[in-house]
């Protein structure tokens, strides 16, 4: 088995990655780095992975270091090693495969396949910390919604209706299996905020992205409804108060910030 290995700077990750998925829609594993470095990395046998020309091509500026490397045959048992269960308030999120915990009500399980993460990444951590803090009140719109933990965290805790989008028609996907397994209503839809223009707005947004998108939602404002609540993560702590500031634009003011030592993720309120 063969490991093909892409490094790129992280203030570009996520637009490499929706490039990367068009060679590899199987899914690809994602490590964050030292030094403002993500690592994407896809497996499969000799003739089934990307060439490397067009790796190098999609990943452009953004591009540290690209490799390819044999691994054991067992690597997909292995995989599951990143994904750990996270408490977060009344929460608790886990894989398929880690036991189930005393109460089923509080319980979000989630299937990632290969592309899209369980929880316990730092930004979707802070993000369901700063959710679970919240009272219920009204709709929700998940921005980037990935595996889905976001959206089903808040249709469990009471928001609805609860829409999740996201670029991604994979992501949409493992969205819509992981809500029907965990009997949340959520409804899901392709939304491209660079091509489909402003993501719909509603009393609660979730956006767990990067500094750019981020920026961009925040110059473009919303579709209908402005939100009165945005959780806001995937950002560097260095880059927390320009994003602040440009949602203040909006009327939103910063609530709340929550750190660790390599993300930040706040709550902005309207008023």
């Amino acid at each position: 088995m063969i490991r093909l290995a892409v490094r790129v700077r992280r203030a570009q990750a996520e637009l490499v990655l929706a490039e990367l998925l068009a060679l590899a829609p199987a899914g690809l594993e994602e490590r964050d780095l030292r030094d403002g470095v993500v690592e994407y990395a896809v497996y499969g046998q000799p003739g089934e992975l990307p060439e490397l020309p067009d790796v190098r091509a999609v990943a452009g500026s953004a591009l540290v270091d690209v490799r390819a490397e044999q691994v054991a045959d067992d690597w997909h048992e292995r995989w599951k090693e990143f994904h750990r269960p996270v408490d977060a308030g009344p929460l608790h999120v886990r894989a398929p495969w880690h036991p189930a915990g005393a109460d089923a009500q509080r319980e979000i399980v989630i299937d990632p396949g290969l592309a899209f993460g369980t929880g316990g990444h730092d930004t979707t951590r802070l993000s369901l910390q700063l959710l679970a803090g919240l009272a219920s009140d009204g709709a929700c719109v998940d921005i980037g919604c990935g595996s889905g933990v976001l959206a089903i965290a808040a249709a469990k805790l009471g928001w609805w209706p609860v829409l999740a989008i996201d670029h991604d028609p994979d992501a949409v996907r493992a969205t819509r299996d992981n809500a029907a397994r965990n009997g949340a209503a959520v409804r899901t839809r392709r939304h491209d905020l660079l091509r489909d223009g402003p993501a719909p707005g509603a009393p609660l947004v979730l956006a767990n992205l990067l500094r750019p998108l981020l920026l961009r939602i925040a110059a473009d404002g919303f579709s209908g409804r402005h939100p009165d609540l945005v959780i806001a993560s995937g950002l560097l702590p260095a880059e927390a108060d320009e994003v602040v500031a440009a949602f203040a634009a909006l009327g939103l003011c910063e609530r709340e910030r929550r750190t660790t030592r390599e993300w930040c993720a706040v709550l902005l309120a309207r008023g």
